[in-house]
């Protein structure tokens, strides 16, 4: 996810903290924004677990199991 976006999410729930909270556009983008970056974020874990490789004591490596 680009680091505008994740200043604009910054910004937005700065706001939602003070007096006069946000309008609904802004309550949309910031629902639209975080939902991209909870994607982001698990297509970026998925993505690290995918390559994570285990070693047995007599030296076999093999991949981790993937989940139903």
């Amino acid at each position: 996810m680009e680091q505008a976006k994740i200043d604009r999410i910054n910004a937005l729930a700065r706001k939602a903290k003070q007096p006069g909270g946000l309008t609904q556009e802004e309550t949309a983008e910031r629902t639209a924004l975080r939902q991209e970056y909870v994607a982001a974020f698990r297509r970026d874990l998925e993505a690290q677990l995918n390559s994570i490789v285990v070693v047995e004591p007599d030296g076999t490596r093999h991949k981790l199991p993937q989940k139903p």
